[in-house]
């Protein structure tokens, strides 16, 4: 069992062949059907669960927008969803996020984000509802906690960094930047065709229940189908996480002109929505050059997307995810002093979000400036607790000053949640070598059993009369 109380998969099937009344212990009432259903992870767990991931997976996409009234926006359309659904008691926050790919998500205690992407992809409020209430209908089913999402994301937390360090010569100082795939996912679960399906039913309900007109579903899915046909890859994320289909398309419609035809003159708060998003609509050239910029990435042109982002910036030269973008490629392209440049105005224009000061260290960690790239590692770690990874960078960076009393303590504390990669045998080895860790007694020589003779065959005996 884990430190959540999670049973691992061989200790679930173990336990659940020792008495029913084992397995009986874990089934819990589904608050949207009334039917019993296996749950090894209480609404106290699933809150536990979203405030420890969620943090990470916000910054992973570049932090809430700058824009209070945007973000105040979003909450009360989702807390206006939220409340009329089966569980109104969770504590649900919504929020705009700068990344520029189209996704929305939840946690399972009602954290959700909703990028620049898909807000500008939209056309009024309705749609915004549905999307909501879509993310709201998982919280409600429970389908993060229903599938064990919890150690399966205290696991992928470690991953929510800006990029991956190789193990190279130069003893992890070269920075290989997963840019193609960062962003939103790496932290959530991926949700089967028959939770989108709940998800949706429950979704257009809320919305219907909060006057809304119920095709602002219908117009999400058409909005997502037609990206996906003319940009897929501003969908891999969404759709490998929510998976789409026509048939979820066609139930929506048949929904609204059947179950719900009595409520067709329900508002759409089309002029609100386009009057809340208009900042967001004014960034849309800049928006769209980043995510050409993405697309390259996804195709390793690392050239064509730095000429995307540099595009993006000569329209929008404070643009947060733009300046960080495109740091993350100077370092791809291993030009530490401009990796550093563009990190550090960055975090002039969000001090406040975390992520710009993972790259500002492993910019200044490449150009071995220790001191200042611990600082901002330490920063980092202060700022977004809980990313066991960073007590590894911090161990090698004091270790690169000459502190080995400190690594030693970033080492030891990186081991207690890592055992089996290429920094935890590295840890392992300078703390072995500073007499931290005791090494190994050599493996005895086995005694070799002695060969026994050779078979000799056996003479037969003459026969005597």
């Amino acid at each position: 069992m884990n430190k959540h109380g999670l049973l691992s998969r061989r200790e679930f099937v173990i336990a659940g062949g020792v008495t029913a009344a084992t397995v009986l212990s874990g089934c819990a009432t589904n608050p949207v059907t009334g039917q019993s259903q296996l749950m090894l992870v209480s609404e106290q767990q699933e809150v536990e669960i979203d405030q420890e991931a969620a943090p990470h997976q916000f910054s992973a996409d570049y932090g809430a927008m700058q824009n209070p009234a945007m973000n105040a926006y979003v909450d009360e359309v989702g807390k206006r969803i939220a409340v009329l659904s089966q569980r109104p008691q969770m504590p649900y926050s919504f929020r705009a996020l700068n990344a520029v790919h189209v996704n929305a998500y939840t946690f399972p205690a009602g954290s959700a984000g909703v990028t620049r992407g898909i807000l500008l992809a939209m056309e009024d409020e309705s749609e915004l509802a549905a999307l909501l209430g879509h993310e709201v209908g998982h919280v409600n089913y429970r389908h993060m906690a229903s599938r064990q999402s919890k150690a399966m994301m205290t696991q992928l937390a470690l991953l929510a960094v800006v990029g991956a360090v190789e193990a190279t010569n130069k003893k992890y100082t070269t920075l290989a930047v997963g840019l193609g795939s960062l962003g939103s996912g790496l932290l959530l679960a991926n949700y089967s065709r028959q939770d989108e399906r709940q998800a949706d039913e429950s979704g257009q309900a809320y919305l219907v229940k909060g006057g809304y007109h119920p095709d602002g579903m219908v117009h999400l899915m058409e909005r997502l189908v037609a990206l996906n046909t003319s940009k897929p890859s501003m969908l891999e994320v969404m759709f490998s996480s929510h998976p789409m289909s026509t048939e979820r398309y066609d139930t929506a419609v048949r929904r609204s002109a059947t179950d719900y035809a009595a409520f067709q003159n329900q508002k759409t708060n089309r002029e609100r929505y386009m009057d809340m998003t208009a900042s967001i609509r004014a960034q849309k050239d800049a928006i769209v050059a980043m995510q050409n910029g993405m697309n390259a990435l996804g195709e390793n042109n690392v050239g064509e997307a730095e000429r995307q982002y540099a595009s993006a910036l000569s329209l929008q030269p404070q643009d947060y995810t733009g300046l960080l973008t495109m740091a993350k490629i100077q370092l791809a392209l291993k030009r530490f002093p401009q990796a550093r440049d563009f990190a550090n105005r960055a975090r002039a224009v969000y001090p406040e979000e975390a992520q710009a000061r993972q790259v500002c260290a492993l910019s200044a960690l490449n150009l071995r400036q220790f001191d200042a790239a611990y600082a901002d590692f330490d920063a980092y770690d202060r700022m977004l607790p809980g990313n066991s990874v960073l007590a590894f960078y911090k161990g090698f960076t004091l270790e690169q000053m000459g502190r080995k009393k400190l690594a030693a303590t970033e080492f030891q504390r990186y081991l207690q949640s890592n055992s089996s990669d290429d920094q935890s045998a590295y840890a392992v080895n300078r703390l072995t070598a500073w007499g931290y860790i005791k090494p190994p007694a050599p493996t005895p020589a086995k005694t070799p059993m002695p060969t026994p003779p050779a078979a000799q065959p056996i003479k037969k005996k003459k026969n005597t009369v």
